[in-house]
């Protein structure tokens, strides 16, 4: 596998994984116009070069929330992620651990969070949590979270109900005979079949389960989360874990000014700036344009993180320039778990990092802290 560009560990993907798989990561709601939006937005940004700067002592590291990070990019919660490689969210939070960065594992993954703590030591790692109609399941998983150390929470609340993502129909993710197409992929993909169907066992959805003392396997993933998202949630509804929560509270999901402000006056410590990858309202704008404006109104009052459409280390530079203090990745760094691993997990950061080295070199600028809108091209 000769990998020299972030974007390379797609292709490897595409062969390994079965179809339902790849298209449940790669793809968007509807028509895809925001999914491909995301992507060429943000790959449009113009930075803008300087020479003769002195940029020898070059330091891209950051801190946030009181965590030294290696470098400004946090891996995001992704469902299932241990569907992608063996046990996946163990390999993503060493991957993550060994370079210095941290990882955030969702409530719906494949692993629980008792696994996570059990197998990596001082796991880097925040959880990622749904608005939903269960709240014992909520007040369950965040206790869990508490007793397993972690001190942020990232509040997922772009995801009301599902969007309409018709690839997984298509590929046998959701609709007709869907277990049966995803057996007969599986028998397709022998690499994964054996690497992750047989050796990665359970497949189910470990937070769930542990609180329903019951296994809930992939069938149930789609059901499960359609019957529990709550669509009459609002800010006041919130307070509770605002209240119970005693560390950090994220809000992901956050595409316009006055929901930022909201989400400032609620008493988060940061956002999120996303359109939850382009998977949920087809339509919206791109990251990459709603940034600058909420950037804008909240700029040092918290924390500003930013996702969807991030595929290198000049993409992560451009995001920092258009507002962000640091980047979330989602499908780059699945595309590398699912090629190879924990090991193509941390050659993607390496790949990044030395991406990121380039575009700070060739603007002028020696730390993240200098990386602003004077970097660009306006």
């Amino acid at each position: 596998m000769i990998i020299s560009a972030p974007t390379d560990y797609r292709k490897y993907a595409k062969k390994t994984l079965p179809p339902f798989l790849f298209d449940y990561i790669d793809g968007g709601a509807n028509a895809e116009v925001t999914l491909g939006n995301n992507t060429k937005d943000l790959q449009q940004i113009a930075l803008k070069q300087r020479v003769l700067r002195n940029v020898e002592d070059l330091d891209i590291s950051t801190e946030i929330f009181g965590q030294k990070l290696s470098m400004p990019v946090v891996l995001a919660p992704v469902g299932l992620t241990g569907m992608y490689a063996r046990r996946g969210e163990i390999q993503a939070l060493k991957a993550a651990k060994e370079k210095g960065i941290v990882f955030t594992m969702s409530s719906v993954s494949v692993c629980p969070i008792e696994e996570a703590i059990n197998k990596v030591e001082n796991p880097p790692l925040w959880f990622q949590l749904y608005v939903l109609k269960d709240r014992g399941f909520m007040k369950n998983v965040l206790e869990r979270a508490i007793a397993a150390g972690v001190k942020t929470l990232v509040f997922t609340v772009d995801m009301p109900t599902p969007g309409s993502r018709y690839r997984d129909a298509h590929s046998g993710m959701s609709g007709p005979f869907a277990a049966q197409r995803r057996i007969l992929q599986a028998i397709m993909h022998p690499k994964w079949a054996f690497d992750v169907g047989l050796m990665g066992t359970p497949h189910d959805l470990g937070n769930v389960s542990t609180y329903l003392r019951k296994p809930t396997n992939l069938a149930d993933y789609m059901g499960w989360l359609g019957a529990n998202f709550d669509q009459s949630i609002a800010w006041k509804d919130l307070e509770w874990i605002r209240d119970f929560w005693k560390g950090d509270i994220i809000i992901k999901g956050i595409l316009n000014k006055d929901d930022a402000i909201d989400a400032k006056n609620f008493g988060a410590n940061g956002i999120v700036v996303s359109n939850h990858g382009g998977r949920q309202l087809d339509g919206v704008i791109s990251t990459t344009r709603a940034l600058p404006d909420i950037a804008n109104k909240i700029k040092g009052d918290m924390k500003i993180l930013a996702d969807s459409g991030i595929r290198s280390g000049l993409d992560v530079v451009r995001m920092l320039a258009l507002g962000a203090d640091a980047a979330m990745i989602g499908r780059a760094y699945i595309y590398a778990l699912a090629a190879d691993g924990e090991r193509g997990v941390k050659n993607l950061l390496d790949i990044f990092a030395k991406e990121m080295k380039v575009a700070m070199t060739l603007t002028g600028v020696k730390s993240v802290t200098q990386i602003n809108n004077d970097c660009l091209e306006l």
